[in-house]
């Protein structure tokens, strides 16, 4: 794929305007002892863009996102992030990048010993040093706010349904204004009302904070309400990419199985 390719993107949320591309991976592979899991993968993440991947478990998902961030060595290929190849970056500017990319396990990675306010505190301390303690409480208060619960600072994550333990991990992962999000299987173990909330939340993220992201998802109810552009991963690369309309209107039989 060319990196260079401007695109106009589609979109439930009428998105409509040519976007470059912040992510670029090209011809990526990645074993684990004799499994390949992904082999010859390409995509492009555009700015401003919800892209969702879809795939079966074990067709290389959430790898592929760890590889991103660097939090997997991958073992060919190339994945370029805002025009820096992950691969070559020291790690002072391996650091610097994930500063700007968030990511939102699918566990949700929680402090389990602090209190919410304390979780959202801590990576702000780590990585907006300028901050006042005043400017921190106002950014905490502001993330609340947007994920719905603004009255939860002094409760442990125990005291927190999985819904509410999801909407406070993305509360912490957007507390530093990252310019790319990364959402591992958002949706796994909740209900079906508060997984369309998620879905929901998603879609708010992108629109009031800007957000290039990708959504790792074998939710198919989710990935119709936040994709703007779908790709399906099938023996570890690229299967099908296309508009949520494409996947519909496909009466290709590994389309349809999650489609119909």
């Amino acid at each position: 794929m060319n990196s260079d390719k401007a695109v106009t993107l589609n979109t439930n949320q009428s998105v409509e305007k040519q976007a470059e591309s912040v992510i670029s991976i090209n011809n990526l592979q990645k074993s684990f002892g004799k499994l390949q899991v992904l082999s010859d993968a390409s995509l492009n993440l555009y700015k401003g863009e919800n892209l969702v991947v879809l795939g079966k478990s074990g067709t290389g998902k959430s790898v592929l996102i760890k590889c991103i961030v660097g939090l997997l060595n991958y073992d060919g290929g190339t994945i370029d992030v805002f025009g820096k190849n992950v691969k070559t970056l020291s790690r002072k500017e391996l650091g610097e990048l994930r500063q700007k990319v968030g990511f939102l396990f699918q566990s949700g990675a929680l402090y389990d010993s602090m209190t919410v306010k304390q979780n959202l505190e801590f990576p702000l301390v780590r990585l907006k040093k300028d901050l006042s303690a005043e400017e921190r409480e106002d950014k905490i208060n502001e993330v609340l706010e947007n994920v719905g619960l603004p009255n939860v600072k002094d409760k442990m994550p125990s005291e927190l349904s999985g819904g509410m333990r999801k909407r406070i991990s993305l509360a912490r992962t957007i507390v530093v204004d990252p310019m790319i999000m990364l959402y591992d299987e958002p949706t796994t173990g909740l209900d079906p009302v508060t997984s369309d909330e998620i879905s929901s939340l998603i879609n708010d993220v992108q629109e009031k904070y800007k957000t290039s992201s990708i959504i790792i998802t074998h939710d198919i109810k989710c990935a119709l309400k936040t994709a703007n552009r779908i790709i399906m991963l099938d023996a570890g690369s690229v299967y099908k990419e296309g508009t949520v309309k494409d996947f519909e209107d496909s009466d290709d039989p590994v389309i349809q199985a999650f489609f119909l």
